[in-house]
């Protein structure tokens, strides 16, 4: 059973709302406000078509101050953190010792000397600790920090309402300002696949804007949507959760945990020629030995692919469907899935195998589906 040791400031909208708080990084998430498939799909289509405000304060957010911050997160990330300027930000990965997989963040440099890690589930501020020991750099974990993540198409003509010069604001951009009075700092980033913007402020402003976003934004169709709806975003734009896509859930035969970067398809977050990252060597030296590679699957009909569902080639079972989803809108049944090398070529004819035992025809296809050119994500203006 897992331990909630950390509460969001929104436990008491989400409630409201119908949330029962479940575990989510220790802190109680809304992973769903009611179970229903209506509620599912009307929050999937709000962030799609319109915007959908959802509360992911369960991130863990890590201040790293001084002289030393900058070598501490370059020696613990795979970003070469002298191209990240003040009022930028970049997505990385972290690795261990055997050059595998433990998580994933977002460096936000917020000033010459001051940047802020935020992470996921996996063991990234154990590494960061083990990396600032001895060095002159402050770390503080910070949870009266939460992060309102407002996702979707009119989330810009939103907020410009209300924050001046917002529509300049590139992909990663950070800017300190104020929203309905509050002082916030909103970054240019998200995990759903558009054009979205997350909006950091102290847990004792969270209420006010949470209400005020909803209340001003109603006529734009924006709207809250339960955690969960994530699943669906990302699966549709290839964007992993750990360790749902990960061996942690999916366990080799007779080998530990930890999936490469050339697995999963991460190896686009090492920044050209960096070395001496924790993990550097191993992970070059794992090159070419992929075990799996993580791929899409497009299957026929609209029934989904369970979480969890066996993937077959010529009625034996070959790999495992992470997530899958049918989205009426895009007109798509598709999942990720962990699958042979010799299979991740598009067009390969595979099989799901969902529990019931219901077995569904599918192909290998490339990600993502959803924006496969990222032009919705970066858009300008």
């Amino acid at each position: 059973m897992a331990i909630i040791y950390r509460t969001s400031a929104l436990a008491q909208r989400h409630a409201e709302i119908g949330g029962a708080l479940e575990d989510w990084n220790g802190m109680g998430t809304a992973w769903f406000y009611d179970h229903s498939d209506e509620r599912a799909r009307a929050d999937y289509e709000a962030v799609r078509t319109r915007a959908g405000l959802m509360d992911v304060s369960g991130l863990k957010k890590i201040h790293l101050s001084g002289p030393h911050a900058a070598a501490v997160i370059d020696r613990v990330t795979t970003r070469n953190v002298d191209k990240i300027m003040p009022g930028r930000a970049s997505y990385a990965a972290m690795l261990d010792d055997r050059g595998l997989f433990i998580d994933d963040c977002v460096i936000y440099r917020l000033s010459v000397n001051d940047w802020l890690v935020v992470h996921g589930t996996g063991a990234g501020h154990e590494s960061l600790a083990m990396a600032a020991f001895g060095r002159n750099v402050t770390m503080m974990f910070d949870d009266d920090l939460h992060d309102i993540s407002l996702q979707g198409p009119v989330a810009v003509d939103f907020l410009a309402k209300h924050v001046p010069g917002i529509r300049d604001l590139a992909y990663f951009g950070i800017v300190q300002t104020k929203l309905f009075g509050k002082p916030v700092m909103i970054s240019r980033t998200g995990y759903t696949g558009e054009r979205g913007y997350e909006i950091f402020c102290e847990g004792r402003h969270a209420i006010a804007l949470w209400d005020a976003i909803l209340e001003d934004g109603r006529d734009m169709g924006i709207r809250p949507v339960q955690f969960s709806t994530l699943d669906l975003l990302r699966t549709e734009s290839y964007l992993l959760f750990y360790p749902g896509d990960n061996s942690q859930t999916y366990p080799f035969r007779d080998q530990p945990c930890g999936d490469s970067l050339w697995e999963l398809g991460l190896d686009f977050t090492v920044s050209p020629g960096k070395t001496g990252f924790r993990g550097a060597e191993n992970h070059y030296s794992l090159e070419g030995m992929e075990r799996f590679r993580i791929y899409g699957v497009k299957l026929d009909g609209t029934a989904p692919a369970g979480e969890g569902a066996e993937l077959l080639k010529d009625g034996k079972p070959v790999g495992v469907v992470t997530f899958g989803m049918h989205s009426a809108l895009n007109d798509h049944n598709v999942g990720i899935a962990r699958m042979p090398v010799d299979c991740a070529v598009p067009g390969t004819t595979l099989t799901v195998r969902n529990a019931d035992g219901i077995e569904i025809p599918c192909v290998s296809e490339e990600m993502p589906f959803y924006d496969k050119d990222k032009s919705i994500r970066t858009a300008k203006g």
